[in-house]
């Protein structure tokens, strides 16, 4: 089969599969639904790790071409094209391999929901959306798959749309990203405007002139053109990954279905802001002061959110500002100029990430769709299995030595060490203190499900059992990477140069190059994680919450007490929240108020409308007075009529 029928194959088999499990639902039934869904997906992976094997393995060519070109408007070509480098059969293999397996997890998962095929439809377009996005050689097809997705992570949020919080929290993500993606959409205008085409290649090639040129943006001061483009795009990576201000939709969209969580909000929507800055290295290494900002942007969101975590006590919610955490991390990676290593990363975390969510979601099943862990306790013993597997997600997430997690966050952390950029001594601490939090709410986590005294109800308890294999089978596949993926590939993907037909970074600013240095073999730098900081302080952080949360379980309750003002602000997500509702809200509320009742009611309806009826009633009431119904009158009144046509003719004429 010829390589660009392949290629094309890998986006269309799921969106095939997407449109018979949703057109033809009642015709295919549950078992139908899910099996040409499955199927899709996973003939989607086995192409892709094929292409991805082709990459890594052979002389490969980077292959950049047209696949249709859909319009030509003043020279400018609108077209969806694909460009299949390291980057992006890495990213096909991972978005494949992780749907693969949410997709069989939902038949356990999702069994007794009657919109069943409904949802197999929705999660395999959103495969197919995210393909696109990853696939695409141009920004046009990139905005095309960055809307997509955030369509479909709208529909999945609110997939059980009898339940108002769920409709409140589609709502929310959608308006939230909607406020990220006009900066996307300014960056991609401003890229058309000042380069004149949409191709990344064209694009690429004309940025170091574009560099040199400044814009007007605010009052007359003169912005460099490729800050302007370089932040404005990595708005609506703020919006798309959920860093701080924009996270605020990620949290709440825990209310749709678990797989969902594991797909969407760990393993691929949301690194697509990720993928895309890593995609436009070339762009972003022109412009210190945007990669500055995503720096500074990123270590906020990474200890920040990661605080928030350790006061929550939803289940889903703790994996939820997790991601956000993580996200940071990858975020700090991008702004540090290792782009290499936020791609790590993203690879790494997929997997450990889709276990902890899928993980939860076993136990949300087991519990009978309970989340608030203070009523968990002891499933250890009911569900060695799922334990098993969150304790090596776990494991992974904190970064231990040896696990995929330890190598990709590690050398993040040693890449803003050594990263010459404003704000990279703020981002040192950040990272440093995210890994005490880190391991804080993930063992506290742990601890508070699986082991200790049982604290749910006896009901409850006496129905609990491990999962089915449909979802168990799922979680082992996925601990399996999760171990051992970093391993395998930190040599080739960070010091070998996988990645370097795709990710463009001078060898000067390049903060890999003198990690590398002190990089002797993956088992080496694991031996040596031992030994650093970042593991005493993962350790740090395990004690504690071993201590607090195991062992002496009123010391919780005492702390909460003696730090309320603390836990009330983390409790409160420091208010962005209610700083949105009140003054975004609900100031537009008040702007929208004021323009209905002054404009709309007062002079539309009040004056245009209304007022030009009581006009013509005005005028009418007095023009029928003359209307008497005398023959007289009205001839009376042709006389005069005549008589003033006669006087003003001759006045003319004279």
């Amino acid at each position: 089969m010829d390589i660009k029928t392949i290629l094309l194959l890998i986006p269309l088999l799921p969106l095939a599969g997407s449109a018979v499990a949703g057109l033809l639902r009642h015709q295919v039934g549950r078992a139908g639904a899910h099996s040409v869904t499955i199927l899709a997906v996973g003939g989607a992976f086995a192409l892709s790790a094929w292409v991805a094997l082709q990459v890594f393995t052979t002389d490969w060519q980077v292959l950049d071409y047209t696949v249709y070109e859909w319009a030509v408007v003043d020279g400018i070509t609108f077209e969806v094209g694909f460009l299949i480098d390291s980057l992006t059969a890495l990213m096909m293999t991972v978005v494949t391999f992780v749907s693969f397996m949410v997709h069989v997890y939902t038949i356990g998962y999702m069994k007794d929901d009657p919109g069943y095929q409904r949802f197999f439809s929705y999660i395999n377009l959103f495969t197919f959306a995210m393909l696109m996005l990853v696939m695409a050689n141009n920004f046009l097809q990139l905005f095309f798959g960055w809307e997509a997705v955030g369509l479909v992570s709208y529909l999945l949020i609110g997939f059980w749309f009898r339940k108002e919080s769920a409709v409140r929290a589609n709502l929310k993500a959608f308006l939230v990203n909607r406020a990220g993606d006009f900066g996307l959409l300014l960056g991609v205008a401003a890229v058309l405007m000042y380069t004149g085409s949409l191709d990344y290649a064209e694009v690429f090639a004309a940025a170091p002139d574009v560099a040199g040129e400044t814009m007007s943006v605010f009052g007359g001061v003169e912005w460099s053109v490729m800050t302007f483009i370089c932040i404005a795009l990595f708005i609506g990576a703020m919006g798309k990954s959920a860093q701080v201000p924009l996270h605020v939709w990620l949290p709440d969209s825990m209310e749709g279905p678990t797989p969902i969580s594991a797909l969407i909000h760990a393993a691929t929507m949301v690194t697509a802001g990720i993928f895309m800055v890593a995609r436009l290295s070339p762009l972003y290494e022109l412009s210190g002061t945007a990669l500055s900002f995503i720096l500074i942007i990123g270590a906020i969101t990474a200890l920040f959110m990661g605080l928030v975590g350790i006061v929550q006590n939803d289940i889903k919610r703790v994996v939820a500002y997790s991601t956000l955490s993580q996200l940071g991390y990858m975020t700090v990676a991008l702004g540090a100029s290792a782009y290499s290593a936020a791609i790590f990363h993203l690879m790494t975390h997929a997997f450990f990430k889709a276990l902890l969510f899928l993980g939860a979601g076993s136990v949300i099943i087991a519990m009978h769709h309970k989340q608030d862990m203070r009523e968990m306790g002891g499933l250890a013993r009911i569900m060695p299995i799922t334990a098993i597997t969150a304790w090596i997600g776990s494991l992974a997430l904190i970064g231990f030595p040896f696990t995929a997690g330890f190598f990709s966050k590690d050398i993040i952390i040693e890449s803003v060490k050594v990263a010459d950029r404003t704000g990279a001594g703020f981002a040192t601490f950040a990272v440093y203190a995210g890994v005490v939090v880190t391991a804080l709410y993930t063992f506290r986590m742990l601890y508070l499900t699986f082991h200790g005294k049982s604290r749910a109800d006896a009901e409850t308890l006496s129905h609990a059992r491990e999962s089915p294999w449909v979802v168990t089978l799922p979680l082992i596949l996925l601990a399996i990477p999760s171990l051992f993926i970093g391993w395998l590939t930190v040599e080739p993907l960070l010091f070998g140069g996988a990645l370097s037909d795709a990710i463009n970074v001078a060898a000067a600013r390049d903060p890999l190059v003198h990690v590398g240095e002190h990089f002797h073999g993956a088992t080496a730098f694991a031996l040596h994680g031992f030994v650093t900081p970042v593991f005493w302080l993962a350790m740090l952080g395990v004690a504690i919450a071993t201590w607090v949360y195991l062992f002496q379980t009123s010391v919780a309750a005492a702390v909460k007490q003696r730090l309320h003002p603390v836990w009330a602000v983390l409790d409160r997500k420091y208010f962005f929240d209610e700083f949105y509702q009140r003054v975004i809200v609900g100031g537009g509320l008040k702007i929208a108020g004021f323009f209905s009742e002054r404009g709309d009611r007062t002079l539309i309806d009040g004056w245009m409308v209304h007022g030009s009826a009581r006009l013509v009633g005005a005028v009418s009431s007095r023009l029928r007075t003359v209307q008497t119904g005398f023959l007289y009158h009205y001839a009376f009144a042709m006389i005069i009529g005549l008589v003033a046509l006669v006087f003003a003719f001759v006045l003319l004429k004279g």
